[in-house]
């Protein structure tokens, strides 16, 4: 099947952040890297925001393509722990410094940011928000469900470790990588 205009452009709009960061995304810069005229971008979107914003949503997608074939089911029918243990496969192995990028940029932008938070909360949500204030005597935090509290602190060894990957110039071993994956997702069986 041939790749469509629109995701052609996306793709190429994605290396251009790779090798030189979300600023540097215009009309003039990727149309030079998608092989297309100014115009030919103008005509799928119709400013450099629609163009950002379409951005998130593709690599978005992907990560949800991603998750669910490493879960190998959607999220609405994989367990917490399932969904959480494909996130950190996903994670580690598939995020990319332009994800990296872009995912800081969008934390500036509700409209950008939510497209990343819809996928994290599908699939990696954060530990239950601390109940109401109960009386002195039956006082209950997040911390007393321990499964929860394990789940956040694996979700947050998978997240470091991508970034860790993307914000310095060390790369691990790909088996290495691998076996982090396997030992974070690994202890969500036990």
């Amino acid at each position: 099947m041939r790749t469509s205009k629109r995701t052609q452009i996306l793709d190429a709009a994605t290396r251009v952040v790779q090798r030189e960061g979300v600023k540097s995304v215009t009309f003039d810069s990727v149309a030079a890297e998608a092989g297309l005229t100014k115009g030919g971008l103008l005509y799928h979107f119709a400013s450099r925001d629609d163009l950002i914003q379409a951005i998130h949503q593709h690599l978005a997608d992907r990560w949800e393509a991603d998750l669910v074939a490493a879960a190998g089911k959607p999220a609405a029918e994989a367990t917490r722990d399932e969904r959480l243990a494909a996130y950190t496969r996903v994670a580690i192995q598939s995020a990319t410094r332009a994800e990296l990028l872009l995912m800081l940029e969008g934390s500036t932008n509700t409209g950008h940011a939510a497209v990343w938070e819809a996928v994290t909360e599908r699939w990696a949500p954060p530990p239950p928000p601390a109940p109401a204030p109960a009386p002195a005597s039956a006082s209950a935090s997040a911390t007393d469900d321990p499964a929860a509290l394990d789940r956040f602190i694996l979700r947050l060894a998978a997240d470091g470790l991508w970034l860790y990957e993307s914000l310095t110039s060390d790369r691990l071993d790909p088996a290495m990588r691998q076996a982090v994956a396997e030992r974070i997702a690994d202890a969500l069986d036990q």
